[in-house]
């Protein structure tokens, strides 16, 4: 799984014209999921997430997490996270899940963070959606599961 985390003052996500999703002080997070991944790579990226500081302290260091400033996310599915672009210049997602293996991870990637006691916000898997954000630093932070050393 990999995801690209930007810290937020505020991010929404709209379909056909209706927001379907909105949050103010948080991250919105672009979620891709890979074919050989699991609830491994869930738990091991939710634990990353809400413990990574990027958050303003006092002294404006980035020193608090999502919790301690008890920010919101905006989750999007993003399966073009998975491009490859080594052949031609047209991107092959052949790395990327199918629907019907990605749509429970996703699922369950959004109750691992409710259950932690975020509060998160979501496009429609496989929607044609509009993301609107206001980065706050800006703060973009790419994390990957297959990574973890």
């Amino acid at each position: 799984m990999k995801v690209v985390i930007q810290r937020v003052s505020q991010a929404s996500v709209t379909i056909e014209g209706q927001v379907i999703g909105e949050i103010a002080n948080g991250y919105m997070i672009l979620l891709g999921i890979e074919h050989d991944d699991n609830k491994n790579d869930i738990i091991w990226l939710i634990k990353k997430i809400i413990n990574l500081r990027v958050f303003g302290d006092e002294d404006g260091k980035m020193n608090k997490s999502i919790r301690d400033v008890e920010g919101s996310i905006l989750l999007i599915s993003q399966f073009t996270l998975h491009a490859s672009t080594k052949k031609g210049n047209r991107p092959s997602f052949i790395k990327a899940a199918r629907p019907q293996q990605a749509i429970p991870l996703y699922e369950s990637f959004i109750a691992s963070l409710i259950e932690e006691g975020i509060n998160v916000q979501t496009g429609e898997f496989g929607g044609d959606m509009k993301v609107s954000l206001i980065n706050d630093g800006p703060v973009t932070i790419i994390i990957d599961s297959k990574n973890k050393v």
